[in-house]
């Protein structure tokens, strides 16, 4: 397992304070579900089955506003959206323990719909500032603080509650979302970098229908199927203990396995190479089949979750890469939206699904359903996905250490439409013809080393045939075979042409001339001075 990756990573200017921001800036967002389920059902008496109401609303809510957030931070910037969700969620908390429950029903919805992005800016920002061969390591970081996050937060939220009441933890949480807001204006983190804010301004706008595809929809779906598995899992386990009458190491049961989840994720930030997110989430779903036949003690139930866990982090992580990767930096906002969206439908979804059959057939079999239902979800997706087109960021620099910068030729000016040959490129005995090269049609005559590989698009030079008409000069004597000696070196340092040499353009075949009498005898032009490269002489 290697630390190199995440001392790297973390040496990222600003990438550091980033996570922070956002870890801190995530707790008191991952309280709000639980504060509000116990303040309507606990402190006003109303029962779980409204405080479901309210948290459907507020769920219902932050999935359309994800996505919509993300296109405002895409078009107008970071600090305008922050501004309006802070102040959004500062109101909302101020007075959200004193509203009646209709108007706290309607007032949960707005404040979802204007929730604070921190989930998904963080994630854009992190895509911006780290480089494309660095992202996974800092994605798989970012969910393990996600975990983190949900560990912390909820049980915050119920401690506060039992202790100071609702009027008071609401605030608190209220105070949180603020500052987390102010926290992250103040660090106004990049959503773009400098080498994609070019590219944009030199190709314009990418339209929506470009990257929102039906092999994107198919990825969303594999993300739904990611929380799907998780929630009723949850749900699943908190009933098998409830009925065991373990209550009271339920938490410590849901705190394993998140530490499951951070294990996996560690091991797997720290790997040469990530794995499809389609893999991850239907292994994920297939380890969560058997976990229901473990029955008896609570112990052996939480070990039986170990395999499914640690691929928890692992599956989310690299949804977030394969998004970052097949979607335009212009869009990459409203795209990590819909992925929240996506999150949030998952785990929507699976709760009445897994009570249902808690309810009908026992919570053993909810993990059974859960697994299978993930796999299947998978496994319907997956066809879109095989269907996408390639990567538009693919050809996209993402990062200034991922741009390779070709060297200027100083003082030297090329001709029109002629590639420059660099006074850097070295002739070496099995060397490759550079791509900037490509489309140079060798000259009839110019023999080309047996080592030479010549790449796609160069014209192969044809047998050199003398025009006809042509004279040899007098006393140029062409041998009739000449013969390259084999033991002819050529130093590994010789510099394949001087600073600023254009390379030749195509001759032109010479008209026949027209034989008249008295005519001057053909001037035989200079031989320029050879250039570092032996060129084949002329027929």
């Amino acid at each position: 397992m290697a630390l190199d990756p995440y001392r790297r990573l973390l040496k990222i200017p600003g990438v550091p304070t980033l996570l922070l921001v956002g870890l801190l800036a995530r707790m008191p967002a991952t309280a709000t579900g639980m504060a509000l389920t116990l303040h309507v059902a606990e402190v006003l008496h109303l029962g779980y089955a409204k405080a479901g109401l309210v948290t459907m609303a507020s769920t219902i809510g932050m999935a359309i506003g994800s996505p919509l957030s993300g296109r405002l931070v895409d078009r107008h910037g970071l600090r305008p959206v922050l501004a309006v969700t802070t102040a959004a969620q500062a109101a909302f908390w101020s007075c959200a323990w004193a509203l009646p429950f209709p108007a706290l029903a309607a007032a949960a919805a707005l404040a979802g719909l204007l929730a604070l992005p921190v989930f998904s800016v963080t994630r854009q920002c992190l895509a911006a500032m780290v480089p494309v061969a660095q992202r996974r390591t800092g994605f798989t970081l970012d969910s393990m603080l996600v975990e983190l996050s949900y560990m912390t937060g909820p049980a915050l939220a119920v401690a506060g509650l039992t202790a100071l009441g609702s009027h008071v933890t609401m605030t608190i949480i209220g105070a949180g979302m603020t500052l987390a807001g102010i926290g992250l204006l103040t660090l106004n983190p990049p959503t773009r970098s400098p080498a994609e804010r070019e590219h944009e301004a030199q190709s314009g706008k990418v339209a929506r229908r470009e990257w929102l595809t039906p092999a994107f929809g198919g990825l969303m779906a594999t993300v739904a199927a990611a929380t799907f598995v998780l929630t009723a899992t949850e749900l699943s386990l908190v009933a098998t203990m409830t009925d065991a009458g373990d209550t009271e190491w339920v938490g410590l049961a849901v705190g394993i396995w998140c530490v499951y989840s951070l294990v996996g994720g560690f091991v797997y930030g720290g790997l040469s190479r990530g794995f499809s997110p389609f893999a991850l989430i239907a292994g994920m779903g297939l380890l969560t089949v058997p976990v229901g036949l473990v029955a008896g003690d609570w112990r052996w139930l939480v070990l039986a979750l170990l395999p499914a866990g640690l691929l928890c982090a692992p599956a989310l992580s690299s949804t977030v890469d394969v998004v970052s990767g097949r979607v335009p930096a212009a869009a990459r906002g409203e795209a990590m939206g819909l992925h929240g969206t996506a999150l949030l439908i998952g785990g929507a979804a699976s709760a009445p699904i897994a009570g249902a059959v808690i309810d009908g057939v026992g919570s053993s079999w909810a993990f059974t359903v859960a697994g299978l239902a993930g796999v299947a979800i998978v496994l319907a997706a997956l066809p879109l996905w095989r269907r996408r087109r390639p990567a538009l960021g693919d050809t996209v620099p993402m990062s200034p250490e991922a741009t390779p910068t070709a060297p200027a030729a100083s003082g030297s000016t090329a001709a029109p439409d002629t590639p420059a040959v660099s006074d850097a490129l070295t002739v070496l005995g099995a060397s490759v013809v550079p791509t900037a090269l490509d489309s140079l049609a060798v000259p009839d005559g110019l023999g080309v080393p047996d080592g030479l590989a010549v790449p796609e698009g160069l014209a192969a030079p044809s047998a050199p045939a003398a025009p006809e008409g042509l004279a040899v000069p007098e006393g140029l004597v062409v041998p009739d075979n000449l013969v390259v000696p084999d033991d002819l070196l050529v130093p590994d340092d010789l510099a394949a042409a001087s600073e600023g040499l254009a390379a030749p353009a195509v001759p032109v075949a010479p008209a026949v001339p027209v034989v008249s009498a008295g005519p001057a005898a053909p001037t035989v032009p200079a031989v320029p001075e050879a250039p570092s490269v032996p060129a084949a002489p002329a027929p």
